[in-house]
Formats: structure tokens, C-alpha cells, sequence
């Protein structure tokens, strides 16, 4: 079977060489498939993030770990593949997708106070580096929602930053004014001079939630200044919906077999897959497996 691996060295790869690894959360089989024949096309290392909605949706960590990895197999998969715990709420959930396989888990402790944060955070690396596991922790909080969990967007401090990095986490998430979902008309863009503060005194790859949407000119400013890892999760709801809405409207549906849902869901997995490869060349990490 196909090994997913750490993405720590994938990361530290690509803070040097100025680009990011995209990580882009999955939703159910087509969303994998997806995104894994994409990464293979154009030989580029990723990071597949869930939720833990999306695993409860998908029917639990195993289930998530099986259908990755089979899927890898099955199309012959040989670009590096990690699969990442995403907006891990408890040490528990982090334990049990590390347990289940993932290679990679995010605590968010971004909700507690920071001494909290520190404390649970801990346990997760001292569990997740026993296994070869990479963690990624969180200080400030993303805007909007996530699993329930709602952020008003506070921006990361250094010495929050540095206290993570003094627990050896592998990468981390800093609040700049990124929020998930899409970017109100009003948004007042990333605070670049936080990210440089941040990047330039903690030598971690950096991560960018909410990356769905954000102009491009900053994407690549924000990638010049130390992001290594960008999540994108709405960016490809979008195009799917968009996709199977128009097959929809124009009645495709009810065209021979055309409720069938493997041809019901596959302009919107067409859709996420050509998505994906744009992303892949935006952010650099086009051939870099």
C-alpha cells in the first residue's frame, strides 16, 4: 500500500524555495479523487486536510484513512501524500486520527487561553512525534467559522509564536487577518508586516487559513514572507456547486441516465480537479514532488 508521509520536510522545502504546499481539504470520495489525480498530473506534493465535520460526514477516521490510501493505490499515486487532521478540536481527536494513520494532525487551541493552548498543544506533539507524526498548532484565531468553532480574527503576537515554536511544533497558523470563507467586499487585506515580524524570528514553515479568495498579489507576497502551507476548502466548494448547479439547469439530469450519480456529481469533480491544478501552479508548487 501507498505510504502517506510527514509533511514537515515538504514544508521546510518549500519555505526555502519560496513557494507553498497547498493543503486542500476533502469532502467525500469525488473531492479525493479529485484532488489526488491532479497532484499526480502535475507531480506536485500536497496535503490532504479534514475536518472533523467532514470525517463524521465521511463516517470516521478509519473510514477517511482507508478511502485515502486505497484511492492512492488505485490510481497509482506516487507524489508525496500527507493526510492532515484539520481544526483538530481536542487532544482526543488528534490522538485518534493519529491512531487511525494520518501523518499529520492540527491542535486548535486558538479558542482556549494561551496557557491552555500551550498545555493541550504539548501533549498533542509529545503523542504525534513519538509516531512520526507532524503537528501543527495555532495562535490569534481565523476569522469566521470552523466546525462551530467561531473566530473574530485576532492577530498572533511574536511571543505567542515563539511559545509555540519552543513546544517543537512543526509549522504553525498565526492569525494575520485571514478569516475562512469567502472575503467580505470590506476586508482589509493581510497584515504583511505582522507575517514578516513573525517569519523573520520564528523559523517555522508558516500556515494561511482562509486562502480561498485572497488576490493574488498577496498570496505571493505572503509566500515570499515565509507561508508554506495554504488551506484551501471554499475555493473548491464553489467551483463544485457552480459545476453541478449549470448541469442541473440545463437538465442534464433528466437525460437518459443523467441522475445517475456518478454522472450527477462529475462535472463538479471535473470542476475541483482543473481547480486544483490552477491553485498548484499559483502557489508554486507545480513538479516539486
Amino acid at each position: 500500500m501507498t505510504k502517506l508521509v510527514n509533511p514537515t520536510a515538504m514544508l521546510q522545502k518549500a519555505r526555502k524555495e519560496n513557494y507553498a504546499i497547498v493543503h486542500f481539504n476533502i469532502n467525500n470520495l469525488e473531492w479525493i479523487k479529485a484532488i489526488l489525480k491532479a497532484v499526480q498530473e502535475t507531480n506536485s506534493p500536497v496535503i490532504l486536510g479534514v475536518s472533523e465535520g467532514a470525517i463524521k460526514y465521511m463516517g470516521g477516521v478509519k473510514t477517511v484513512y482507508g478511502l485515502v490510501t486505497n484511492l492512492m493505490d488505485f490510481i497509482k499515486v506516487t507524489v508525496p501524500v500527507a493526510l492532515h487532521l484539520d481544526h483538530g478540536q481536542t487532544v482526543e481527536s488528534c490522538i485518534a486520527a493519529i491512531d487511525a494513520g494520518f501523518s499529520s494532525v492540527m491542535f486548535d487551541g486558538s479558542h482556549h487561553p494561551l496557557a491552555e493552548n500551550l498545555k493541550l498543544t504539548a501533549q498533542v506533539v509529545d503523542y504525534a512525534h513519538r509516531k512520526n507524526v507532524a503537528v501543527e498548532a495555532e495562535v490569534g484565531t481565523i476569522g469566521g467559522e470552523e466546525d462551530g468553532v467561531i473566530g473574530t480574527g485576532e492577530l498572533a503576537t511574536l511571543d505567542e509564536c515563539q511559545a509555540m515554536k519552543n513546544l517543537a511544533v512543526d509549522f504553525l497558523a498565526a492569525g494575520i487577518n485571514n478569516i475562512h470563507g469567502p472575503y467580505p467586499k470590506n476586508w482589509d487585506g493581510l497584515k504583511l508586516d505582522l507575517l514578516k515580524d513573525i517569519s523573520e524570528n520564528i523559523s517555522l514553515p508558516l500556515v494561511l487559513h482562509g486562502g480561498s479568495g485572497i488576490d493574488m498579489e498577496q498570496i505571493k507576497q505572503a509566500i515570499s514572507l515565509g507561508i508554506s502551507k495554504i488551506n484551501v476548502n471554499t475555493e473548491l466548494q464553489l467551483e463544485f456547486q457552480q459545476a453541478t448547479r449549470e448541469y442541473i439547469i440545463a437538465e442534464k439530469d433528466q437525460t437518459g441516465k443523467g441522475y445517475d450519480p456518478r454522472k450527477l456529481l462529475n462535472p463538479g469533480t471535473i470542476a475541483v480537479e482543473n481547480k486544483a491544478k490552477q491553485l498548484l501552479a499559483e502557489f508554486g508548487s507545480l513538479g516539486k514532488a
